[in-house]
């Protein structure tokens, strides 16, 4: 039974940084694309970030790229997301997914299991 369960989210000032976590279990972690989508409170799902560690290949959003950085533990099954120059457009429930399929040159932008997600709030 796949799981993913997220953790790290909290109140930051803008311009601070967090480190989301999300610990993941039940499937063969390395060969998917993983991913994080987030949702700003009114909104809809926005991808952020995706990587596949046996790969070693990652994308962003443009608006994260060069302020985000996404991270695996593969030992541990874990999946990060390293957020700095926080704004307060960054707020908003972070959720890691599961691609539905395995390898593949990128994200196919399908998922097959979600974790209940992360608040992060970036507000002075």
């Amino acid at each position: 039974q796949v799981q993913l369960v997220e953790s790290g989210g909290d109140l930051v000032q803008p311009g601070g940084s967090l480190r989301l976590s999300c610990a993941a279990s039940g499937f063969t972690f390395s060969i998917y694309w993983m991913n994080w989508v987030r949702q700003a409170p009114g909104k809809g799902l926005e991808w952020v970030s995706a990587i596949r560690s046996d790969e070693d290949k990652a994308f962003y959003a443009d608006s994260v790229k060069g302020r985000f950085t996404i991270s695996t533990d593969n030992a541990k099954n874990t999946l990060y997301l390293e957020m700095n120059s926080l704004k307060p457009e960054d707020t908003g429930v972070y959720y890691c997914a599961k691609d539905l399929r395995p390898r593949g040159t990128r994200s196919s932008g399908e998922y097959d299991n979600w974790g209940r997600g992360t608040q992060v709030t970036v507000s002075s």
